[in-house]
């Protein structure tokens, strides 16, 4: 926002009870009538300073020194200016003061924003943020209270202390204190990053306390089920009604490819016909917001008639009876154990396992495994969807095919013993 009248001075203020002696020099800018001063925390002869030009007069060494002090803060007031012209703020004279002394940058706590970024993520939930991504910083954000607390006995940091030295300490203290692994411990730190990697953009910080912090992560290796395993949780008998119940569920994923949030909130309004007459399932991810289209495998249909009719689902308008996730993990082992499967079963083997086992080792393309999986790049797919050695073995026989058929190089003269 434009101002209709700028000015400044610099200009000697007496000190209380003055008799003589040097005078205060004092900054003045005046934006629109209004003025604000600041004390430039040097002192300086009355006899030696020319008023009208505002700078200390005369050729001497400490004078020449003075002058270019001052040449510099007006420098530092114009750009002060032009930033908050450039960025839409009102241009005032107490905001020009308060980014030249550094008032602005030494208000900015990293906690105070912190919480303000959760608190507005909080009204976006359901609106392109998902609630565990909230409830994920919102953690972060108790780790790093607690942290302070521990380590610097506050509640609060300026952003201007941060430096890598305190991110590396905080990552020590999310392994060491709260008992985090590796990949977890990056994740809270990511979370934190966020926030000052805005401080940077918003040009609160020159640069990031974070550039040259390693970041790299474990690779982790994903547990899947092969069909084998597949068809012994499928084929077992189960009298238990609850157990039965969440194996229906764990394998409608696998064949799906949906993960337990998704599973849970499935409506009746998303299974839908396509263009061929087949059923299928068009929702939105509730992580990320990501569209997927999954059309339904026989399989997956009958589980969904099992249940079209069951009170229990019914009563919550659930097309299948979801628990919690904590107590669904808990029955899995139970259906591990009785299956004789050795891996840990939780929820998301289930889309591990359609990703792999279903639909990778059964040459369903790529492409056509993340629009399934609400994926929005092909990196996030393969984080699922692993090549197996089997899956290997099959394509090169079929290469194999295809080369012998197509007659693709002649090996007559390789094929020639050396004379």
């Amino acid at each position: 926002m434009l101002e209709r009248s700028f000015g400044l001075l610099f200009f000697l203020k007496q000190p209380r009870n003055y008799e003589s002696g040097p005078m205060y020099v004092y900054l003045k800018i005046t934006v629109d009538g209004v003025p604000k001063e600041m004390s430039v925390k040097r002192n300086w002869e009355h006899s030696r300073w020319n008023g009208k030009g505002g700078r200390a007069s005369g050729t001497k060494e400490d004078a020449k020194q003075l002058n270019v002090y001052l040449d510099s803060l007006q420098s530092k007031v114009y750009d002060a200016k032009q930033r908050l012209m450039e960025t839409g703020q009102v241009v005032t004279s107490s905001a020009i003061i308060e980014i030249v002394n550094g008032a602005e940058q030494r208000k900015r706590g990293l906690m105070a924003m912190f919480k303000e970024h959760n608190d507005a993520m909080k009204k976006m939930i359901g609106k392109g943020v998902a609630k565990g991504t909230w409830t994920n910083f919102n953690t972060s954000y108790r780790h790093s209270l607690d942290f302070l607390k521990a380590n610097y006995q506050t509640d609060e940091i300026n952003i201007l202390s941060l430096n890598l030295e305190f991110v590396k300490r905080l990552y020590n203290w999310f392994r060491t204190e709260k008992k985090l692994g590796h990949n977890s411990a990056l994740k809270n730190i990511a979370n934190v990053k966020k926030i000052v990697i805005s401080c940077v953009d918003n040009g609160w910080l020159k640069t990031d306390p974070f550039l040259k912090f390693d970041e790299t992560r474990e690779v982790v290796s994903t547990i899947y089920l092969v069909k084998e395993e597949l068809q012994a949780i499928a084929n077992k008998e189960i009298t238990n009604s609850r157990l039965c119940r969440v194996r229906d569920v764990f394998i409608f994923c696998c064949f799906t490819g949906l993960a337990f949030a998704d599973v849970k909130q499935l409506k009746k309004s998303e299974i839908t016909l396509g263009f061929d007459s087949e059923l299928r399932i068009y929702k939105n991810r509730q992580k990320t917001g990501t569209p997927s289209l999954i059309p339904l495998l026989p399989i997956a249909k009958m589980i969904l008639s099992k249940y079209e009719n069951d009170p229990e689902c019914l009563a919550t308008d659930q097309l299948l009876p979801v628990l919690s996730n904590q107590k669904y993990n808990v029955y899995l082992k139970e259906i591990a154990n009785i299956c004789g499967i050795a891996k840990e079963l939780k929820t998301h083997v289930a889309r591990h396992t359609f990703g792999t086992t279903v639909t990778l080792a059964n040459n369903v393309p790529l492409e056509s495994i993340k629009d399934m999986m609400g994926h929005k790049s092909l990196r996030q797919t393969l984080h699922y969807a692993k090549i197996t050695g089997m899956k290997i073995n099959e394509d090169m026989a079929e290469l194999q095919k295809t080369l012998e058929k197509k007659e693709f190089i002649s090996d007559h003269q390789i094929a020639k013993k050396p004379e």
